[in-house]
């Protein structure tokens, strides 16, 4: 995911190689060049794995908790700056928020992002919602959150029985209906999108993940919108 304000513009996360990172950076008329800075949300690879490259090739900052940076091999000429998952920070014109959540990483952390007037809430790779989480998201202006799958197409998937219990586990991912759960607890007034994202291609189904997180919204899917694994998502704009 890529966040931008003003002159600052952020990489969320960067499991791509080079070549194919700064493909998807082209279908939003961005380059390497463009970015601020690099920040990770845990070490896995589909998040890490092509981040420091990334860094290196285009002498970026990598953000990242010092519990992610003890998992991975950065390499000694990455330039790692370390936040905590308990305190805000700034990045030029973006201030991130971090808050830990309950995944099978070393000290994961989503994000909510904000230039002070608007917030951006981010929410993958969780395996159930605390109130800790609701409060967080609560009264942001876009959601982009995990419907990584559907429950009955998990249990009768392919998967063998210890990566089901892995994923739909409480330091797994969240199902549609978790996610859907979620969103009922939160203010909807302020939302202008709702992002579905980190779909399981073989647990899940767009139009089981917005029909879930429709539900939520009183039966109105209107603001609801799939950030596809291939396709992504072109830019949203906050007003």
């Amino acid at each position: 995911m890529v966040v931008a304000c003003g002159d600052t513009t952020i990489l969320v996360d960067c499991g791509f190689t080079l070549k194919e990172t700064e493909r998807r950076l082209g279908r939003v008329g961005l380059t390497g060049a463009d970015l601020s800075a690099v920040v990770l949300t845990h070490e896995h690879g589909d998040h890490a794995s092509g981040a420091a490259v990334v860094a290196r090739r285009h002498k970026l900052p990598l953000w990242l908790t010092s519990g992610t940076q003890q998992a991975l091999d950065l390499g000694s000429r990455t330039d790692l700056q370390y936040f905590s998952g308990h305190a805000a920070f700034a990045i030029g014109a973006i201030e991130l928020t971090p808050y830990t959540v309950p995944h099978d990483a070393r000290e994961p952390c989503q994000f909510v992002f904000s230039d002070g007037a608007r917030r951006l809430g981010l929410l993958t790779d969780t395996g159930h919602i605390s109130a800790h989480i609701a409060q967080q998201l609560d009264d942001c202006d876009a959601l982009v959150l995990e419907c990584n799958y559907d429950r009955d197409m998990l249990d009768e998937g392919p998967y063998s029985p210890s990566l089901k219990a892995r994923v739909g586990g409480p330091l797994g991912h969240l199902d549609n209906a978790q996610a859907a759960e979620l969103l009922a607890r939160l203010n909807p007034g302020r939302l202008q999108h709702i992002v579905a994202a980190h779909l399981s291609e073989k647990n899940n189904t767009p139009w089981l993940a917005r029909s879930a997180l429709g539900a939520a919204l009183g039966g109105d899917d209107s603001r609801v919108e799939i950030a596809g694994q291939d396709s992504g998502l072109p830019w949203r704009e906050l007003i």
